[in-house]
């Protein structure tokens, strides 16, 4: 996994979980893998798995199983979404509104796009 300088690497952790759950590789009320798994499949220290394992735990995204390990909770794919689509309208949005204007594309361009990329 290939890290960024801009967001702190639990946090990175904790996205590319919340992919994983969105993409199904990890469905409701199912296992995810240990931390120690994690931390070595993403190569990063466990202490830094750990954090972003807490972080999803802050989230209700998982939930631990004494004994057993994490799981991913239920609903957890909804709340993700409604993250991350608050996240998008808040700071990718108006990002991508300034540009825009900057450059001169006008919103029907974008409507265009969008169509052929919904095509594919």
């Amino acid at each position: 996994m290939e890290f960024q300088n801009s967001k702190a690497i639990y946090l990175q952790l904790a996205d590319h979980l919340c992919l994983a759950i969105l993409n199904g590789t990890y469905p409701e009320d199912e296992r995810i893998p240990s931390v120690r798994d994690f931390a070595a499949d993403v190569e990063v220290n466990a202490n830094t798995a750990v954090r972003a394992y807490e972080w999803l735990q802050q989230q209700e995204i998982i939930y631990t199983k004494r004994g057993l390990g994490y799981f991913v909770s239920p609903g957890a794919k909804a709340k993700i979404q409604a993250m991350r689509r608050e996240a998008f309208m808040n700071d990718d949005l108006p990002a991508l509104f300034l540009n825009m204007q900057a450059l001169g594309i006008d919103i029907r361009e974008i409507e265009q796009e969008w169509r052929r990329f919904r095509e594919k």
